[in-house]
């Protein structure tokens, strides 16, 4: 059992890669400086895009770094690992450079979303919880900012906790959803870590704990007046449950003056229920009272409801959000682009292989995002080799890199590179933005995006394209290789 007061990390890794770190250690090439790139292949969900979240738990994971004593022992009980390694791993500390995507940005695939710069232990020692933080919080925000845009500008709260595959799962699951634009959680430890607005109001227990529905209603609106959202489906919604909800709004809200109040539905015919309700609510004169469903939402069931004129103001998703029930797999990947040699120069590497999509892009690169400077719409992703410099001043031709043929000259575009430096030579340079920001960021950069990549079916692809000579890299490796 570990001993630190704060949970240590470091071991949060595939073994291989302490058998790996020890076989560059015995063969000299500890120092061997290596280029990793952090990418995905497939947009969950068939969709046109994916949201870039983890980077900060990635962060916190890099300034912790270090093996305990009760680490080493460990290790040293396996019978794999030279005394050399070993100490050498209790005085381990990140020296590397470390770029990556600003959490919130839209990603597509084959593009760096991080890019690690360090020497090869440190390198692959660090892929495992990279990948870990990466995946996760991507995934839940993109699937969050899914259900998000099916809402149509309604609020959209996270209610998953009790689904989530684990502890963290809820707890970062929480703070990826609200980056990918939902208002709230359900989530308390989110909101004392991270700023996620947390509420609640009541179960079906608190109705029946008492003799009648209407006591219960009663009460609560006597405890929190000014936060009331009473749940109505606990017996009959419509014969009981609203009555009862507008006779304690009567009673208890109406003389305070407080005309902003909620009610929740959990179970039933949602779009029929929410289209009685809001009759009853607004013939009693409670025109303010909001509307909340929740009950394994997902962005279709949204849709299908708001198409059948649901009077919804408000919805809670929960399992099919948390878990990414759909397709609950980011598969972001973590490989070797290219390695440094003992003069410094940078070796591209490549991994071939039969299926096309896992040919990898090589090299030390560096992504611009095009935009047009008359609508302010991305136009495409433009990867180059990390010295090359896009002027923007110029028309530029790009060409589709798996149908070359495919081609089309831009102008009147700014390009903006879309990664930033977070550690340099092991120090953090980078200021976290504040959660706030970056849902701020998420919701305006998604907003370039055009409505037919943002579709949920069949959306339009974004291209991701290969400047010529990154594309003559890639081809003069794959040749060598083939």
């Amino acid at each position: 059992m570990k001993t630190d007061e704060k949970l240590n990390m470091t071991m949060l890794c595939d073994f291989y890669e302490l058998t790996m770190g020890n076989g560059y250690f015995q063969n000299g090439l500890k120092d061997r400086i290596t280029y990793f790139d952090v990418f995905f292949r497939n947009v969950p969900d068939g969709g046109g895009f994916a949201i870039a979240a983890g980077l900060e738990q990635l962060v916190e994971y890099i300034q912790d770094l270090h093996f305990s004593e009760e680490d080493i022992q460990y290790l040293r009980g396996k019978n794999l690992f030279s005394e050399e390694f070993l100490e050498y791993l209790r005085h381990f500390h990140f020296t590397g450079d470390i770029y990556a995507v600003p959490e919130g940005t839209p990603i597509f695939p084959q593009e760096p979303i991080v890019t690690v710069r360090a020497p090869a232990i440190e390198a692959q020692l660090i892929e495992t919880f990279t990948l870990l933080a990466i995946n996760h919080q991507s995934l839940i925000a993109t699937k969050a900012n899914r259900i998000v845009r099916a809402a149509r500008g309604r609020t959209v709260l996270e209610f998953g906790s009790r689904r989530a595959q684990g502890a963290d799962g809820a707890v970062t699951g929480a703070r990826a959803a609200y980056i990918g634009g939902c208002g709230g959680t359900a989530c308390t430890i989110s909101d004392e870590l991270f700023g996620v607005p947390a509420g609640g109001t009541m179960a079906h227990a608190w109705v029946q704990m008492f003799d009648s529905q209407y006591e219960a209603f009663k009460t609560y609106c006597e405890i929190y007046p000014h936060n009331v959202v009473l749940l109505v489906d606990t017996y009959n919604t419509l014969k009981s449950g609203i009555p009862d909800a507008i006779r304690a709004f009567n009673d208890v809200l109406k003389p305070m003056g407080i005309t902003k109040c909620g009610i929740r539905l959990d179970s039933g015919d949602m779009a029929y229920l929410t289209r009685k309700a809001r009759q009853m609510l607004d013939e009693a004169g409670w025109t303010e009272c909001t509307i909340t469903v929740s009950n394994s939402l997902d962005e279709y069931l949204i849709q299908d409801l708001l198409l059948q004129d649901a009077k919804i103001d408000q919805f809670g998703v929960g399992e099919r959000m948390i878990t990414a029930r759909s397709e609950p797999v980011f598969g972001g990947v973590y490989k070797l682009a290219a390695i440094e040699d003992e003069q410094g120069n940078i070796i591209p590497k490549i991994k071939v292989s039969e299926n096309v999509g896992k040919i990898t892009n090589p090299h030390f690169k560096k992504t611009y995002r095009l935009f047009n400077r008359c609508t302010g719409k991305a136009i495409a992703d433009y990867i180059c080799v990390h010295d090359e410099v896009v002027d923007d001043t110029k028309p530029l031709l790009l060409f589709d890199p798996n149908a070359t043929w495919k081609k089309k000259t831009v102008m009147n575009y700014e390009a903006r590179p879309l990664q930033v430096q977070v550690f340099r030579k092991g120090e953090l340079v980078y200021d976290l933005p504040k959660l706030e920001d970056i849902r701020t960021y998420c919701a305006q950069q998604v907003d370039t995006l055009w409505e037919e990549v943002r579709r949920f079916d069949n959306p339009h692809t974004f291209y991701v394209d290969l400047s010529p000579r990154l594309f003559g890299i890639k081809q003069n490796l794959l040749q060598q290789n083939g």
